[in-house]
Order: C-alpha cells, then sequence, then structure tokens
C-alpha cells in the first residue's frame, strides 16, 4: 500500500476500497457515486494511518496486550495536514468526525458502537485532534475485546471519515426490514427534532412509524408534536428502497432533514441480526 492515497474524497473511485476507506467511509462514496444525497466529505485512508505508525511495532503491542503503551504510540502519530488542510478547505464547517474500521468481515459483523463519532467539530486543530482520537478508539479496551472475541485481533486497519454536518431540523434512523418482528415487508423508522445522534444513543425517546414498502403508515407512536409527516415518511421510503437495490440486503440508515426540508442519507449499514 505503498502507493495508496492518504486522504480521497468520497467521489473519488479508489475511497470505494475498503481496505483504504473502511466500511462507513466505502460505503459512504459508494453511495455518493450512485446519486445518493450524501453529505460530502473525505476519507483519511488506512494508509495515512500506516504512515504515520509502524504496523510491525502495533501488532506486537497488540498481541501483547499493552493497550496502554499501544495508544500512547497511536497519540503521538501526526496525520497527513496539508492533505486534511486541503480537503477542508472545500466544506463547510462544522464537521462530523467518524472512525472507520477496515474490518474485511464488516459486511457479515457490523462494527457499529465499537468505534467513535464527534460531532460540530469546527478549525483546523480540533478536526486534526480528533482525527487521532478515531485512531486512538481503535484500541480501547472495548473494541480490542470486540475483535479478539471475533478472532481478527490482527485486524487494525483503520480510516477516519471527515464529513460535512448537515444543519439537522428532522433526524433519525430507518431500518428496511423490521429487525423484531422480523418481517420483510415493514420498514421502521425512528424520528427526532435535531441531531440524530440522540436518537442512535438512545438520549430521546423518537416518534416510532412502521411502513409498509411504498411508504404507507400502518401504525405510529408519537411523542408529542409529530417529528414526520405523511410525504417526509413517503421521502423515507423511497430513499431506502434505492438504498437497499444499491447493496441488495437489508439497510440501518441514519438520514437527517434540513431546514428546506431536504433530505440527506447520513450513512447505512447492513443489519446483521436478520
Amino acid at each position: 500500500m505503498t502507493n495508496a492515497p492518504l486522504v480521497i474524497p468520497f467521489g473519488d473511485p479508489s475511497c470505494r476500497d475498503v481496505s483504504l476507506s473502511g466500511g462507513k467511509g466505502a460505503s459512504l462514496a459508494v453511495m455518493t457515486a450512485a446519486g445518493m444525497p450524501v453529505p460530502p466529505g473525505f476519507v483519511v485512508t488506512s494508509a495515512a494511518f500506516f504512515a504515520a505508525v509502524n504496523k510491525t511495532d502495533l501488532q506486537v503491542l497488540a498481541e501483547n496486550q499493552d493497550l496502554e503503551r499501544l495508544r500512547g504510540y497511536v497519540e503521538r502519530a501526526l496525520p497527513p495536514l496539508e492533505l486534511i488542510a486541503q480537503h477542508t478547505s472545500l466544506l463547510t464547517e462544522p464537521v462530523a468526525v467518524r472512525s472507520s474500521a477496515c474490518a474485511e468481515d464488516s459486511a457479515t459483523a457490523s462494527y457499529a458502537g465499537q468505534q467513535e463519532t464527534f460531532l460540530n467539530i469546527r478549525g483546523f486543530d480540533d478536526i486534526v485532534k480528533y482525527i487521532v482520537e478515531c485512531w486512538l478508539s481503535f484500541f480501547s479496551d472495548r473494541a480490542v475485546f470486540y475483535r479478539r472475541e471475533r478472532g481478527s485481533l490482527e485486524d487494525i486497519g483503520m480510516a477516519v471519515v471527515v464529513q460535512q454536518m448537515v444543519d439537522s431540523q428532522k433526524s433519525g434512523v430507518l431500518f428496511t426490514v423490521d429487525p423484531v418482528q422480523g418481517r420483510r415487508d415493514r420498514m421502521i423508522v425512528e424520528a427526532a427534532f435535531g441531531l440524530g445522534e440522540a436518537v442512535v444513543s438512545g438520549s430521546v425517546t423518537p416518534d416510532h412509524y412502521v411502513l409498509d414498502l411504498s411508504g404507507e403508515v400502518k401504525r405510529r407512536k408519537v411523542v408529542n408534536d409529530p417529528v414526520l409527516d405523511d410525504h417526509e415518511l413517503k421521502m423515507l421510503a423511497e430513499l431506502a428502497r434505492k438504498v437497499v437495490d444499491l447493496y441488495g440486503r437489508p439497510q440501518d440508515i441514519e438520514w437527517a432533514f434540513d431546514g428546506d426540508d431536504s433530505l440527506f442519507l447520513l450513512q447505512s449499514r447492513p443489519i446483521t441480526t436478520i
């Protein structure tokens, strides 16, 4: 990977390579190429990570379970500053900085929640700081335990996604199947006002909508004022169908509407429980 790019925008074909961009970054690149409404961004690739550290040293420290020394080593690593500055200048701040694991089994063992996401980041110094924090998150006790349990401790490739944030007025998640009932003829939408991270983390009680595949509401559970109207739910269902057609399997989608009622696709990952 000596000639591999260190920083690549979502629109670059090489960004679709999971070994470079990680599962999250590659997915955003694939959806961008398919014309989905993905906010712009770039990936600090696994090649940038390995250019900043010595892979053999990392593997030895990981195998010896010397996580404190390992994290200290990663903390001192320096990302490619000029390239990051060049690509950041093309985005409107604030941005989200998200880790993107390069695990080969990302389609069958979802890494959701095993790495970090930092929101509303402004200023070049903080963007760089949180890129390194994402690298560090891959070597937290929890993340290392998770990989060891799955026999993939040697997977130490880590990419980082830097993405322009949507000024979310409404946001949430959409499951393209009902993962609880196991029904493939239903979609589940959870929605709240503001940032979708609150829905994902469980810090707010979202509205809950059950849709058929055409987007017709079969059941709704609204907390206070309804977050979504029927037209917005139809828009979500249409987007969900396109994402499923693209990947050919059920998806867990994060989405947001901005103040102009434009719909954005923030990320999508496979549902591994059905």
